[in-house]
């Protein structure tokens, strides 16, 4: 695997988190080796690509302490970062992202029991070393390569985290925590003695076998990608202060569903879907709207129409883990 290099940034200060997304973007799209790469930011709230910001982030604490808030193209939940936070990449040419994404972990997960720690892959996307989580990651697909990216919490602060994040408490019940700071440990806690630099040349040397450095033109070309990231529309999207009643399917994630419905024409009839969404930490595989919501427009508010109308759909193709009655349960149910 090859390590990609950057040059320190101008004035030594850390990039911005869009910088390091648009990087593996960068080498998703226009080089075909296996790569990884680690970063640091400052304080920075990334959400998930289908969540909403205003439900999920505490917004007001972030804008008081100065803590950047963006939002990545993987699914999954939202994660804090900050300089003793390592971020970890990874991008490889795959047609499954399942695969892909255990295939890291266990590479992860086994570069930490390399230096003597209980760390094991398990779940949608934890690392623990124990039973508590040490690395949380999200993965998706990019023109046939797949990217897998997370933290590793090296020598966090649990309670700036928790007051950073607002996870719901379906949520918290599902994981058997009552706050985010029972549900987290951290590298220095176990290994009180190791440096982070120690720590990130440990990884290195185990993940990666040769290195290469990003040229002035992969620089230019990251930071055109990254434009996308600073705009509202990507950051905020479709997304408002209206908080969504929340359902969770096990294995699969938390949704929250909204939708446009046109009244019915007579009495007795259901409504008509005119559109959809969904939000949630679940994780996507390919497009949803393409993939399953433009399939419901202007379809009745039914059992039966909906399941028509999914027909020849694959939810699991889209969301991971999400079947056809599940998906079909969750519409209904949120929806009438």
């Amino acid at each position: 695997m090859i390590y990609a290099c950057l040059p320190p940034a101008p004035g030594g200060k850390p990039r911005p988190l869009p910088f390091y997304l648009a990087m593996e973007e960068h080498l998703a799209r226009n080089y075909s080796g296996e790569y990884f790469f680690m970063w640091q930011v400052d304080p920075t709230v990334i959400f998930g690509r289908c969540q909403n910001p205003f439900a999920e982030v505490n917004l007001d604490y972030c804008r008081r302490e100065g803590i950047s808030t963006y939002r990545r193209k993987s699914g999954g939940g939202c994660v804090y970062a900050d300089p003793d936070n390592i971020m970890m990449s990874y991008i490889t040419s795959s047609d499954r992202v399942t695969t892909t994404f255990t295939r890291y972990c266990d590479m992860v997960a086994d570069t930490l029991r390399q230096l003597g720690l209980d760390a094991s892959a398990t779940g949608r996307n934890d690392i623990l070393i124990g039973d508590r989580k040490v690395s949380g990651n999200a993965f998706y697909h990019l023109h046939g390569r797949g990217i897998v990216h997370g933290t590793m919490l090296f020598d966090a602060d649990p309670a700036r985290m928790a007051m950073a994040l607002t996870p719901s408490e379906a949520k918290l019940r599902a994981k058997g925590v009552n706050s985010v700071r029972s549900h987290v440990t951290t590298i220095s806690e176990h290994l009180p003695y190791m440096t982070i630099d120690r720590f990130l040349e440990h990884c290195r040397n185990r993940l990666c076998d040769s290195e290469q450095q990003m040229t002035p033109d992969d620089i230019a070309e990251i930071r055109h990608i990254a434009e996308e990231y600073f705009t509202d529309e990507w950051i905020w999207g479709r997304y408002s202060g209206e908080r969504n009643t929340c359902r969770r399917i096990d294995d699969v994630g938390e949704f929250a569903v909204s939708a446009d419905l046109i009244p019915p024409l007579r009495p007795g009839d259901p409504p008509r879907i005119r559109k959809v969404n969904l939000q949630g930490d679940f994780f996507l595989l390919s497009d949803l709207d393409e993939g399953l919501l433009d399939r419901l427009k202007d379809v009745p508010l039914t059992r039966q129409a909906i399941t028509q109308a999914l027909s020849e759909s694959q939810p699991e193709d889209v969301i991971s883990g999400l079947t056809k009655e599940e998906l079909t349960t969750l519409l209904l149910t949120a929806l009438t």
